[in-house]
């Protein structure tokens, strides 16, 4: 695990980004006060800004917008929920641990 930020450096329902190694990670903490971090590169763009996106919900699953094409992606898999006429991309997604008031990153999923 490597930390990546305090906790309190993520506004909830914001994206933050982040550079681990060579690799450009969106974070968002939502409202409950969970945390996810997926990949920071939109997959239909190409575009570094997933942390841009908007944060909402489907069901009970959180999700993020893409701000380029608005392709809706589950925060939690990757998975992507409405590919918005394209074939369905899935982000990477990271491992994810809060201790202590700083955030962790994990395995790459």
């Amino acid at each position: 695990m490597i930390a990546v930020c305090g906790l309190n450096d993520l506004l909830p329902e914001r994206g933050a980004a982040a550079l681990v190694g060579d690799e450009q990670v969106a974070l968002f903490r939502t409202l409950d006060g969970d945390v996810y971090a997926v990949q920071q590169q939109d997959p239909y763009s190409g575009a570094h800004v997933l942390s841009r996106g908007i944060v909402g919900s489907r069901g009970e699953a959180p999700t993020v917008a893409s701000p380029m094409y608005k392709q809706v992606f589950d925060l939690r898999t990757g998975e992507c929920l409405d590919p918005q006429g394209r074939i369905p991309r899935r982000l990477r997604t990271w491992q994810v641990e809060v201790r202590a008031g700083q955030v962790y990153l994990g395995e790459a999923r």
